[in-house]
């Protein structure tokens, strides 16, 4: 019986022995270990998402659809905006516009940053400032039969 309980022990001590060198072995550095696989090649270099620019004929039209939205606001003329408009307005609808900028009173009106263009849509921000406070509202614009205009 003592030759087993002998036995039995020196093989707990092995397999004790084992188990703390095992755990030593994986927690010290060592040498690299050669890998199987090779290494992975680099990233691909980054290709800017970034739209191109839209044509020059296309921003001057913009920019002169934005002046001449800025200058009817400012100088509250329903009829120079309804010019602007995608589709014909209405009188009844020219007149509400008219009422409601008479009732603001004087406005100061300005651009804010550059038009963003994506095709045949664009949008320019337009800060309204009055008696009431001021706000920045953007105005999308469409072409529309080779023409940009205010899609109202």
């Amino acid at each position: 019986m003592r030759r087993r309980l002998g036995t039995a022990l020196c093989l707990l001590a092995v397999v004790v022995a084992g188990g703390v060198l095992g755990l030593l072995s994986i927690g010290l550095p060592g040498p690299a270990r050669p890998s199987s696989e090779p290494p992975a090649p680099p990233p691909p270099p980054r290709v800017s998402t970034s739209p191109s620019p839209a044509p020059a004929a296309d921003q001057a039209a913009i920019a002169a659809l934005a002046r001449t939205l800025v200058d009817a606001i400012t100088r509250a003329d329903s009829a120079e905006f309804g010019t602007l408009a995608c589709k014909p307005q209405t009188a009844a609808a020219l007149k509400e516009l008219q009422e409601k900028w008479d009732a603001a009173g004087p406005l100061r009106v300005s651009l804010v940053g550059q038009p963003a263009i994506a095709g045949d849509d664009a949008t320019v921000t337009v800060r309204v400032e009055g008696a009431g406070g001021h706000k920045e509202t953007p105005f999308p614009l469409r072409r529309e039969n080779g023409r940009w205009c205010v899609p109202v």
